[in-house]
C-alpha cells in the first residue's frame, strides 16, 4: 500500500457525528485524501473510503471481499438495542449459512437472487396502495398519541415493521409479536422462534410474499429458508424507521423545507432521495478486504488489506454534490450512494423508497402545521450496530389539534 499523505497514523470514527450533521473530521478527510487510515476493531489498519466515485468504485469491484468481517473501531458509544443470548444449533446453523452481507461470489448470487423479486421496482408498486393504508393508520395513531408525539415510536417504526411483516409474509395474527421481537427487542431464540412459526403458516398457506417464494424455491434447504428470514427480518427495517424520523428533522429544522412540500407534494419523490442523502444512516457498510493487489485512487491498496466505505462522507463529496451541506427538497440527489452500491447493495431499496414517499407525503398532506419540540437527533449519536450505523432517536412532534 502506497504512502497516505495524512501519515501512517490510523484514525477511529468519531463520536461526535449527528444524523444531520457529520462530524468536521469527514470532511477533512475527504479533503486531504480519498483514502485515509482507519483502525479495525481486531487491530488491523486499513483505509477509509471518503470520496464518492472512489466509493462506487470500490463497491462494485468483485476483487473486494467481504471476507474477513473487520469491523471499524470508533469512539461512539455502541448501543445495537437487542438482547444477546443463543441460538439452537439448527437456528445457528441457519443463520451462518446465510449470511448474505459476509457472502462473495455464486453463493451470495444464489442466495440474494432467491429474495430479490419480492423486493423489485414493480413489487413496490404492487404493495404501494397497501403501503398508503398502512401510512394513514399510523398518522391517525401519531395524531391520537398527542398533542406532542414521538414520532419515531407512534409513525415511523409502526410502518416500517408493518411493510417488512407485508412483503415477507408474516400473517397479520403474527405482527404484533413480529414487531414486540424486532422493534422492541426480545432474546434472539425467541425471534427465531417466532420466525419459524411464520414459515409454517405460509406452508399451509401460501401468499405472495417472500416466505412463500423461498418455500417454493427448491434450490433451497430448510436452513436456508429459515436463515434467510432471519436475514431480511433483522436488515432494512430499522432502515426505514430511522428515514422518517430523521428526514421529518432535517425537513422542520429548516421550516422552508416542509413548506415547500406542503404547497407542491409532488416534489415528494425527489425529496426522498435528498433525504437519504443528507440523512444518510451507515457512518460506513460492510468493509470490504481485498483479495489481490488493487489500485483504487492512484494507489495500490495491498492485497488483505480491509477498506471500509463511508457513505455519510461519499454523500457529502463536493466533487459529486454541490453544497453537499445544504439540504434542499429540489436538488436531484439520484445517484447517491445512501442504499450502497454495487453486487451488495441494498435488496429492500425500492420498496423503501415507497413506503418513505407515502410517508412524507401524508405528513405534508395531513399537518401541515407540524413543528419539532425536541430530538436526541440533535445530539452526537451513539452506533446502533458494529459496523457503524446511527441509531434512531425520539423525535417529538406537535403542530395538530386532537
Amino acid at each position: 500500500m502506497t504512502a497516505c499523505p495524512l501519515g501512517h497514523g490510523a484514525r477511529v470514527l468519531p463520536a461526535d457525528s449527528m444524523p444531520t450533521q457529520p462530524s468536521a473530521l469527514f470532511a477533512r478527510w475527504r479533503d486531504a485524501d480519498a483514502l485515509v487510515p482507519l483502525d479495525f476493531r481486531d487491530g488491523h489498519e486499513g483505509l477509509l473510503v471518503t470520496r464518492y466515485d472512489e466509493a462506487k468504485e470500490v463497491l462494485s469491484d468483485r476483487r473486494f471481499s467481504q471476507q474477513p468481517q473487520r469491523m471499524p473501531r470508533s469512539d461512539a458509544q455502541l448501543d445495537d438495542g437487542f438482547p444477546g443470548g443463543p441460538l439452537d444449533d439448527a437456528g445457528a446453523l441457519a443463520v451462518a449459512s446465510t449470511n448474505i452481507l459476509g457472502l462473495d461470489g455464486e453463493e451470495h448470487r444464489r442466495l440474494r437472487k432467491a429474495v430479490t423479486g419480492r423486493f423489485s421496482v414493480r413489487a413496490g408498486r404492487t404493495h404501494r396502495p397497501r403501503i398508503a393504508e398502512i401510512v394513514a393508520e399510523e398518522l391517525e395513531n401519531l395524531i391520537a398519541a398527542g398533542p406532542v408525539a414521538d414520532l419515531l415510536e407512534h409513525f415511523a417504526e409502526p410502518i416500517s415493521i408493518r411493510v417488512h411483516a407485508l412483503v415477507l409474509g408474516v400473517s397479520d395474527d403474527l405482527v404484533d409479536r413480529y414487531a414486540q421481537c424486532f422493534v422492541h427487542g426480545a432474546p434472539p431464540q425467541d425471534r427465531h422462534d417466532l420466525l419459524r412459526e411464520a414459515i409454517e403458516v405460509r406452508r399451509a398457506d401460501p401468499g405472495e410474499d417472500v416466505i412463500s417464494d423461498l418455500l417454493a424455491n427448491d434450490d433451497l434447504s430448510a436452513a436456508e429458508v429459515e436463515g434467510l428470514l432471519h436475514m431480511l427480518s433483522m436488515s432494512g427495517r430499522d432502515t426505514v424507521a430511522f428515514m422518517i424520523s430523521t428526514g421529518t428533522v432535517a425537513l422542520l429544522d429548516s421550516a422552508e423545507q416542509y413548506r415547500t412540500l406542503v404547497a407542491d407534494p409532488d416534489l415528494v419523490p425527489g425529496a426522498v432521495e435528498e433525504i437519504v442523502r443528507f440523512c444518510t444512516m451507515f457512518l460506513t457498510v460492510f468493509p470490504r478486504t481485498a483479495t489481490e493487489d488493487v489500485e483504487i485512487a492512484d494507489r495500490t491498496i495491498a492485497a488483505g488489506t480491509t477498506v471500509s466505505v463511508s457513505t455519510v462522507s461519499a454523500n457529502r463529496d463536493e466533487r459529486r454534490f454541490e453544497d453537499p451541506d445544504a439540504f434542499d427538497v429540489r436538488r436531484d440527489a439520484r445517484g447517491h450512494v445512501a442504499f450502497g452500491h454495487g453486487p451488495h447493495g441494498c435488496i429492500g431499496q425500492q420498496v423503501a423508497r415507497v413506503e418513505l414517499d407515502e410517508a412524507f407525503r401524508a405528513l405534508v398532506t395531513r399537518l401541515p402545521g407540524l413543528q419539532l419540540v425536541s430530538t436526541g437527533q440533535h445530539e452526537p449519536s451513539p452506533l446502533a450496530n458494529p459496523v457503524a450505523t446511527y441509531a434512531a432517536r425520539p423525535v417529538l412532534v406537535t403542530g395538530w389539534e386532537r
